[in-house]
């Protein structure tokens, strides 16, 4: 016969088997969680832009740089993370001067990644805001070397890489004895002023384990003391360009016209002695001709004829009709049958 137990509130109490069951699966629970817990403290998971340092009491044991599933002993070793992916530094703006004493505002930034994680982290600890430290110092230090050798105007214009130059060639038509230049803006290629600076730069990667890819220049600036003044001097030779462009072109056009008024002058000289030459090849084919004609008298009568009804032509004109002749005049012949 089976013995109950009541507590003093009449709650039946377990019994003995029951009581030891559930005390018995207590261990059980923590060991199931301590596995749990010791598996999840030793797999390493490692994504596509990371790379993970494995150290055993500080000391790196082993670099993963594939992405995946790995493992560690657990409470033994540790794991760093240190980035796969290309990042991006914003140097703040600094100031430099040129070689001829002035000063400049550069802003730029820096493209770079992780090439050895392992020197990477023995050099700067695997940590970013160490590796853009060192960054800054190094991309400031070729910068103010750059700019420092060079003058304010060649700093601008290596700005893009490209600077628009004027050349002369000469005309393939020849005037004269003067031969014509026209002029033409080409745009050729420089070395750009990032181009110069990464020279400087040099290489970085055997000594921290980063690759500097780009340095790039976003701003280049004068100071706000210095701007006005660089400004009106800009204007000013701007002008004296323009002055000098004007004036040669005023001489050229000066050279043109008087060239234009000596060929128009030599044109006109010309026509004029053809005319004349073409004015004088028919008074003397006209003598020719009077001179063939009343050398014949068959001609002489008739032409004789023809210059009187010319002559009486001349005379009738106008209101006035009437003419008088004397009997012995060539046209009063004509009328009294004299031809």
């Amino acid at each position: 016969m089976a013995m109950e137990y009541y507590n003093s509130d009449g709650i039946k109490k377990p019994e003995q088997g029951e009581r030891t069951r559930k005390f018995g699966m207590i261990p059980i629970a923590i060991i199931i969680a301590a596995l749990i817990f010791l598996l999840l403290n030793s797999m390493v998971i490692t994504k596509e832009n990371q790379f993970k340092l494995i150290r055993q009491f500080g000391r790196v044991e082993r670099v993963l740089t594939q992405a995946g599933l790995s493992f560690k002993i657990p409470f033994v070793e540790s794991v760093d993370t240190i980035p796969k992916e290309l990042l991006i530094y914003d140097l703040p703006a600094s100031d430099v001067i040129t070689s001829d004493k002035k000063t400049m505002i550069v802003d730029s930034y820096v493209l770079w990644h992780v090439t050895d994680p392992l020197k990477f982290a023995q050099t700067l600890s695997g940590s970013v805001s160490n590796a853009e430290g060192r960054i800054d110092a190094i991309v400031y230090n070729a910068t103010k070397n750059t700019i420092s050798n060079m003058k304010q105007d060649e700093v601008i214009r290596s700005r893009d890489g490209k600077m628009t130059i004027t050349v002369e060639e000469p005309d393939t038509e020849v005037k004269g004895n003067d031969l014509e230049l026209s002029r033409q803006e080409e745009v050729v290629e420089i070395t750009s002023l990032t181009e110069k600076i990464m020279e400087q730069i040099g290489h970085v990667e055997d000594q921290y384990g980063i690759e500097l890819m780009a340095v790039e220049v976003k701003k280049l600036d004068l100071p706000d003391d210095n701007k006005q003044a660089v400004y009106a001097r800009m204007i000013s030779e701007r002008e004296n360009i323009a002055a000098q462009y004007t004036a040669e072109g005023k001489s050229e056009a000066r050279m043109i016209e008087n060239t234009t008024d000596k060929e128009v002058s030599i044109m006109l000289s010309d026509a004029q002695a053809k005319a004349e030459a073409t004015v004088a090849e028919g008074e003397a084919e006209y003598m020719r001709i009077l001179s063939d004609a009343y050398s014949d008298p068959a001609k002489t009568d008739f032409y004789s004829f023809v210059r009187a009804l010319d002559a009486l032509k001349e005379s009738v004109k106008g209101d006035n009709k009437t003419v008088i002749l004397s009997e012995d005049s060539p046209i009063a012949q004509i009328f009294n049958g004299g031809y």
